[in-house]
Formats: C-alpha cells, structure tokens, sequence
C-alpha cells in the first residue's frame, strides 16, 4: 500500500515542532521540507530538542519511536517525519 505524504500534513508537522519547542521567531514557511533539522540555521537542535519532539509525536500521532538510532534517522528533516507518520498512521 502506497503512502500518501501530504502538505497538510508536513505544515502541521512544522507548527508542532515550532510550539513545543517555543521557537517564536521561526514560522512554518522558514522550514525546508528537505533540510537536515539539526543542522538547521534557523532551527539549531540539539538531543533534548529531539526527545521534545519525539514525545511531541507520540502525543498528537499516537506512534512510538523507541529506538534511538530510528528516531535520529525520522527525525533528520520535514520529509522523514511526515514519512514515518503516515506510514504508521496506515497502519492503524
């Protein structure tokens, strides 16, 4: 089965990540969908960002991420987040 990656769903995916991280001078549209998160000019994080955004996930998506080598791989940029989300989200 084909998962389908949508806009929607990367755009709230930046939002999340902006106010559970209180990042308030960044808006969505200053986030490449492709570009590395924590090497990110505009972004900057670090491994408790991560972490905050992992659990960020869990809550609104209702997926888990346990492994950490998983995660740092899903969490890499907007792309393999949104990825990660909507193949779990398939599945359900």
């Amino acid at each position: 089965m084909e998962v389908k990656v949508t806009r929607e769903l990367k755009e709230e995916i930046k939002v999340l990540i902006l106010e559970s991280l209180n990042i308030p001078d960044v808006g969505p549209e200053d986030i490449a969908d492709d570009a590395s998160l924590f090497e990110d000019e505009n972004l900057g994080l670090d491994s408790i960002d991560g972490l905050e955004i992992v659990m960020a996930l869990q809550e609104k998506y209702g997926v888990r991420i346990d492994d950490q080598n998983q995660a740092r791989f899903i969490l890499k940029s907007i792309d393999t987040i949104a990825e990660f989300i909507a193949k779990e989200l398939s599945k359900k």
